[in-house]
C-alpha cells in the first residue's frame, strides 16, 4: 500500500474509533477527559482532585486541582501515596489485598468507574471507597478495588487516595501556630473531604447524582468513614455510609497535645531545626526519622471537633456496618491457639472478677476445646462491641443501621488458620475474585453476586433487601438481629443473650472491647 492510501486509511480507522467510543470525552471543572470503555462501564483513572501537596505543600491542607489544556487521558492509575515498599504477599494477603505501581508524595488522584458516561441525566447513585491500611499503607491500585463489576449494577464508583503516616497525620506545635484556622494533622481526613467535593462539583458529568452518595471504606476506610461522619467540615457531602470492619474497633483518638508529642519527636529524630527544614527533608529521609512512631488521625479541633467525636453525628446518615468472624486471624500469631491453662490466664488477665464467668461461657477443658474457646471468644467481643456501639449510636440517631456477619472463608493459603480474615468479605463486594489465584468456586460467585446485590441495593435505596435475597433485618435497640452472609446466610440474633449480657457487664465496668485479639 503506497504511503497516501496508508494515512487515508489510518485516518479512517481513527474517525471510526472515535465515533464508535463518543461517550468517553467529558468536560470537568478542571478540564476536558477521556476514558476506556469496557462492557458498558468508562473507567476514568487517576484524576487529580487536588493539588500536589508536595515542597511547602507538605503537611498543608489540600489545595483545587489545577486545570490543564486539552484532553486529559484518563486511561491508568497514578501514583500511591507515599508508604513503605508493599510485599508480594504476607499472612492472610495475598497480592491482590496489595497495592501496585508506585508511590510518591504527589498522589492526590481518584478513578471513575462509570456506567453512564453518555448519559449524564442518568443521575446514577454514586460510590465513594476509602482504602484500609491502619492509614500507613494502602491506596486505590489494590486489585480487589476494581469498580467494573458493582459499576455494572447502576452505581458510580469512585476509588482515592489520601496522605498516609507523617505526610497525612503530621501533628506539631509549629504547624498548629502557622495556621490556626487550620489546626494541624489530619491532612488525610482533609484529602478524603476535598476527594467528596471535588465528586460533589463533578459527578454529574459522568451520568452520577451529587444527592445519592455513599461514603464507604474498610478497616482504616472504616474508621475514615466514622470521623467523615464526625466533622463538620464534610457536613452535606455524603447521605449514606458503610464502614467494614469497622464500627466496634475499640479505642480512642489521641489528641492534640499527645499527637503535638509524638511531631516533635519526629523533629529531634530527624535533626530538624524547625518544620521549614522537615519539608525539605527528601521522603526516603523522613520515612527513615518517623520509623516506629505512631501517626494516625487525631482530635484536632477543627477536623475533629472535640474528644466526644466518637458518639457525634454531624453528618447523621443510614449506616451499613460489619465484620468478618476472623478479624484478628492476621493480626495474632497465636490467633485461636491456647490451652487449659494459657486461656485461664488470659481470662484472669482481661476480665479480672468476671473471668469465672467467661470460662462458663468458653469451657476449655483440653487443647482442643480451648482452642475453639479462644477462637470464639475473639469472635464474640468483635460482635459484641459492634453492638454496643450500635446501641451508642441509636440513642442519639433515628437513622437506619443494619449489620452484618461475614463468615464465609475465602479459599487460599492456609485458609483453615485464617478463616474467614480481615478484609476478605472485600472481593465478594467489588466482585473482583478473578483478580486472585484462588481456588473459588461455583458457590464463592454465588455469594459474591449476592453480597454485590445488597451492596448496591443500599448504595442506591439505603436499604440493603431486594427481591431474591435472604430479609436483612435493621437493627433496633431491642432487637439484637443481623445478617449472617456465609454458607448459609440469612438473620440471626448477634450473641445468645447470656454471652452478650456478659460483654455488657465488662463494658459496664469500663473494659474496653474491640474487634482485634488484645492479648
Amino acid at each position: 500500500m503506497n504511503r497516501p492510501h496508508r494515512l487515508n486509511l489510518l485516518a479512517f480507522l481513527a474517525l471510526l474509533a472515535l465515533a464508535a467510543d463518543p461517550a468517553h470525552a467529558l468536560q470537568l471543572h478542571q478540564g476536558a477527559i477521556d476514558g476506556q470503555r469496557k462492557d458498558g462501564v468508562t473507567r476514568y483513572l487517576g484524576i487529580p482532585y487536588a493539588g500536589a501537596p508536595v515542597r511547602e505543600r507538605r503537611w498543608q491542607a489540600p489545595l483545587p486541582a489545577p486545570s490543564w489544556p486539552g484532553t486529559l487521558h484518563a486511561d491508568h492509575f497514578k501514583a500511591n501515596c507515599q508508604q513503605a515498599p508493599a510485599p508480594k504477599a504476607f499472612r492472610a494477603w495475598t497480592a491482590e489485598y496489595l497495592i501496585e505501581g508506585p508511590v510518591s508524595e504527589d498522589c492526590l488522584y481518584l478513578n471513575v468507574w462509570s456506567p453512564a458516561a453518555d448519559t449524564p441525566s442518568a443521575k446514577l447513585p454514586v460510590l465513594v471507597w476509602i482504602h484500609g491500611g491502619g492509614f500507613t499503607s494502602g491506596g486505590a491500585t489494590v486489585p480487589v478495588y476494581d469498580g467494573q463489576a458493582l459499576a455494572a449494577k447502576g452505581v458510580i464508583v469512585v476509588t482515592i487516595n489520601y496522605r498516609l503516616g507523617v505526610y497525612g497525620f503530621l501533628s506539631h506545635p509549629a504547624l498548629r501556630n502557622e495556621n490556626p484556622a487550620h489546626a494541624s494533622g489530619n491532612y488525610g481526613l482533609l484529602d478524603q473531604i476535598a476527594a467528596l467535593r471535588w465528586v460533589r462539583e463533578n459527578i454529574a458529568a459522568f451520568g452520577g447524582d451529587a444527592q445519592r452518595v455513599t461514603v464507604a471504606g474498610q478497616s482504616a476506610g472504616a474508621a475514615s468513614v466514622h470521623e467523615l461522619i464526625a466533622s463538620p467540615l464534610a457536613r452535606g457531602l455524603f447521605q449514606r455510609a458503610i464502614a467494614e470492619s469497622g464500627s466496634g474497633m475499640g479505642g480512642a483518638l489521641p489528641d492534640g497535645a499527645a499527637s503535638d508529642a509524638v511531631g516533635v519527636r519526629l523533629q529531634a529524630k530527624a535533626d530538624a531545626p524547625d518544620i521549614a527544614a522537615l519539608r525539605k527533608l527528601p521522603a526516603a529521609q523522613l520515612d527513615e526519622a518517623a520509623a516506629g512512631l505512631s501517626f494516625r488521625p487525631s482530635v484536632d479541633g477543627r477536623v475533629l471537633p472535640d474528644a466526644g467525636y466518637a458518639g457525634r453525628n454531624t453528618n447523621d446518615v443510614p449506616m451499613l456496618t460489619g465484620l468478618t468472624a476472623d478479624e484478628g486471624s492476621s493480626m495474632s500469631p497465636t490467633y485461636g491457639q491456647a490451652t487449659p491453662a494459657s486461656f485461664a490466664a488470659r481470662l484472669t488477665q482481661r476480665y479480672g472478677e468476671l473471668a469465672s464467668a467467661f470460662a462458663r461461657a468458653y469451657p476449655a477443658a483440653s487443647n482442643q476445646q480451648a482452642s475453639a474457646s479462644a477462637r470464639q471468644l475473639a469472635r464474640d467481643r468483635g460482635l459484641a462491641s459492634t453492638w454496643l456501639w450500635a446501641k451508642t449510636r441509636m440513642a442519639t440517631s433515628t437513622q437506619a443501621v443494619y449489620m452484618y456477619y461475614f463468615t464465609h472463608v475465602e479459599p487460599g493459603p492456609e485458609a483453615q488458620h485464617y478463616g474467614a480474615f480481615h478484609s476478605s468479605e472485600i472481593p465478594y463486594v467489588f466482585a473482583t475474585l478473578d483478580r486472585a489465584e484462588r481456588p473459588f468456586t461455583a458457590q464463592d460467585r454465588a455469594l459474591s453476586s449476592t453480597v454485590k446485590q445488597y451492596w448496591a441495593n443500599w448504595i442506591r435505596d439505603g436499604d440493603p433487601n431486594g427481591p431474591g435475597l435472604p430479609a436483612w433485618p435493621r437493627l433496633r435497640p431491642d432487637a439484637a438481629q443481623m445478617l449472617e452472609i456465609g454458607t448459609h446466610s440469612g438473620a440471626r440474633p448477634i450473641l445468645p443473650a447470656e454471652k452478650m449480657s456478659l460483654f455488657e457487664r465488662y463494658a459496664g465496668q469500663g473494659g474496653q472491647l474491640g474487634l482485634f485479639p488484645q492479648d
